[in-house]
């Protein structure tokens, strides 16, 4: 029953919970605010510095969109790692393993080029399975499972590349070549080797919008296949976090893993189904760089971890998890993409790019925690 001495409110008086917010500050609130901001900064940059040096010519921007597309795909599985409170430091160990059994049963064994694809996969995404099961088991803190997962990978691909073949890097054996394995396999090409729109690409160039090479065709071939599976990962794990039960589990996992255990979410199996998830972004990262580049490599993927991560951070996730942005990953990952091929477009030195990394790691760590604070203030 309502309290009679209590003040009521004016008809016209709008109730202080209600309040609305304004657009700006919601955009402020958003996890992606800090990669928009630093995309708009870095293409500002670079458009002054670089502008008429042929980088945002259609083949350059075929070049950084590729190296930003190998990361950004990374970059959604660690995002989703990350926002569900876990890290994984094997990515970049992944790949380079990823990438020798796919390679090894193809030019060594015989086996279609799509098998060995498919047990690939299978065989990543149990190691990743097995990354998770030891974490939610033991409770052990995933930055110490998946570092030693790191070493084991790395120390596996360079054993059995030597073991199998005598060598760490492989591209051929005898009269098979791998690159040719791949153009001849129709369905792994397919999915994952060449560019799509490449008829557009030409009748652009022949309409004098692209530069044409001397046989009237365009310099850009087309869209590189990497590009699209990055952009359809990202819509699909922004989809996932945002529109989607799986999603809302990962964000109160990440937030309090015991007050969702208590609430009925299955703790367990979300964190088992994200290590898996990130461990077929690395896979599928392996996959795409064989196509592409047509060899293997044992030492591939080095260092990837720490730059998806970083990737992550950019886009808004939190260390400590329960927040983040697939989108935003994906922002921080073209910022890595303009700026490591961009640099080459200018006078700088190549080796300042590292240092750009660690400097952007810790800009995005200080103002994603500046505007958090910011915003929560302006709510009270």
């Amino acid at each position: 029953m309502a309290d009679p001495s209590a003040p009521a409110l004016a008809p016209d008086e709008p109730d202080e919970r209600l309040r609305a917010t304004s657009p700006w500050r919601r955009f402020l609130g958003r996890p992606e605010f800090g990669s928009v901001s630093g995309a708009i900064l870095v293409f500002a940059l670079f458009g002054f510095a670089a502008g008429g040096s042929g980088m945002f010519s259609a083949e350059g921007i075929v070049n950084w969109a590729t190296v930003a597309a190998f990361l950004g795909i990374i970059a959604v599985g660690a995002a989703l790692l990350m926002i569900g409170g876990e890290f994984d430091l094997s990515i970049g160990s992944m790949i380079g393993f990823a990438g020798m059994m796919l390679s090894i049963p193809a030019l060594y064994w015989g086996w279609p080029l799509w098998l060995a694809c498919i047990v690939t996969f299978a065989l990543c995404m149990l190691l990743g399975a097995f990354n998770g099961y030891i974490v939610v088991k033991t409770g052990l803190p995933s930055f110490i499972v998946t570092l030693a997962f790191f070493f084991m990978l790395r120390g596996l691909s360079l054993a059995v590349s030597v073991l199998w073949t005598g060598k760490t890097i492989i591209s051929t054996n005898g009269d098979a070549v791998l690159r040719e394995l791949v153009e001849a396999d129709v369905v792994f090409a397919a999915l994952f080797s060449g560019h799509v729109l490449t008829g557009l690409f030409d009748w652009l160039a022949q309409a004098g919008v692209f530069v044409a090479g001397d046989g009237g065709k365009a310099l850009a071939v087309g869209v590189p296949k990497v590009v699209v599976w990055w952009f359809a990962l990202t819509f699909a794990g922004a989809f996932m976090l945002a529109r989607t039960r799986f999603g809302n589990w990962i964000l109160a996992v990440g937030g309090d893993a015991n007050a969702a255990k208590n609430t009925g979410i299955p703790v367990a199996r979300v964190k088992i189904l994200l290590f898996v998830l990130s461990a077929a972004c690395a896979t599928l990262f392996a996959v795409l760089q064989v196509a592409d580049a047509g060899s293997a490599a044992a030492d591939r993927g080095l260092q990837k971890e720490f730059e998806a991560i970083i990737a992550a951070v950019i886009g808004g996730c939190l260390l400590t998890g329960g927040y983040g942005s697939v989108l935003g990953a994906a922002l921080g990952a073209l910022i890595f993409g303009v700026v490591q091929i961009g640099i080459g477009y200018t006078s700088i030195d190549n080796n300042w790019y590292r240092v750009f990394l660690g400097g952007m790691l810790l800009v995005a760590v200080l103002f994603n925690n500046f505007i958090r604070r910011k915003v929560a203030l302006g709510r009270r």
